[in-house]
């Protein structure tokens, strides 16, 4: 039997947000503070359960609500979790996070080489650079992370940074080449049936600096082809930026390809 579960935590938003103003964890550009959800719940969680019990996670929001329910594979069960925050939870986390309604389902034992599942996930699909990468303006240093699609115009078209729109190489082309290459030797994407849902630049809070760069969503299917690791997968997340709110893979039914829009 699989010792994954998956754990749904309802969260106050209202209450997020002025405790992560209490505590500093806001996002600084000059005089202007910005709340960054992921860093705040990363805190709380780690603080709550303890450090990268509930990792990888995903924080889903309906539009104008007030209320979202935060998701997360976990390899502790409902009630324990509901057990150790009544131990450790200070007073204003329970005040955000409702954990007299946290919820948990076990995950199946086995994922059979071969199954196909839909999946919804949202990545920051950057690359940490191995060697020293320049344009004609600026110079990137070995250790930086970039959007993956810009590191792709560089090496490609380093004098026309025009070049991959004028070849129709595509935004979301290069996101899937990354996203395959983060699912394997785990799984393969359908790519006629995987598409980006969402996309937005945005700016982080990350320790003392706010980095910007790429925030997607993709809704697709996927085949299993490593049963083990795919289990391994689900456990760890996918991509960088795990500890904040990126690369859960949310399991749907396997459908349809979604129409080109």
């Amino acid at each position: 039997m699989s010792s994954l579960f998956l754990i749904r935590v309802p969260v106050a938003m209202n209450h997020l947000a002025r405790c992560a103003g209490e505590r500093g964890w806001l996002r600084h550009r000059g005089s202007v503070a910005g709340f960054d959800e992921g860093r705040a719940l990363h805190h709380l969680l780690d603080e709550t359960f303890g450090p990268g019990v509930l990792r990888p996670f995903r924080l889903l929001v309906a539009v104008r609500q007030a209320a979202g329910n935060l998701y997360s594979y976990c390899e502790t069960d409902g009630e324990s979790l509901r057990e150790d925050a009544r131990v450790h939870a200070l007073p204003e986390h329970l005040s955000v996070l409702k954990l007299d309604r946290l919820e948990s389902k076990a995950m199946p034992g086995a994922w059979g080489v071969g199954r196909r599942l839909g999946f919804d996930v949202r990545v920051r699909p950057v690359r940490r650079l191995k060697n020293d990468l320049l344009d004609s303006r600026t110079a990137f240093r070995k250790g930086a992370e970039l959007d993956a699609f810009r590191v792709e115009a560089l090496r490609s078209y380093p004098d026309n940074p025009g070049g991959m729109e004028q070849d129709g190489q595509t935004r979301e082309a290069v996101y899937l080449d990354w996203l395959a290459e983060r699912l394997k030797p785990a799984a393969e994407i359908d790519r006629e049936a995987t598409r980006m849902v969402r996309f937005q630049r945005l700016r982080v809070s990350r320790g003392n600096g706010g980095p910007e760069g790429p925030d997607a969503t993709f809704h697709g299917v996927l085949t299993v082809t490593d049963a083990d690791r795919f289990e391994m997968l689900l456990a760890k997340g996918v991509g960088r930026h795990r500890a904040y709110g990126y690369g859960m893979l949310l399991l749907r039914p396997a459908s349809r390809p979604t129409p080109r829009r």
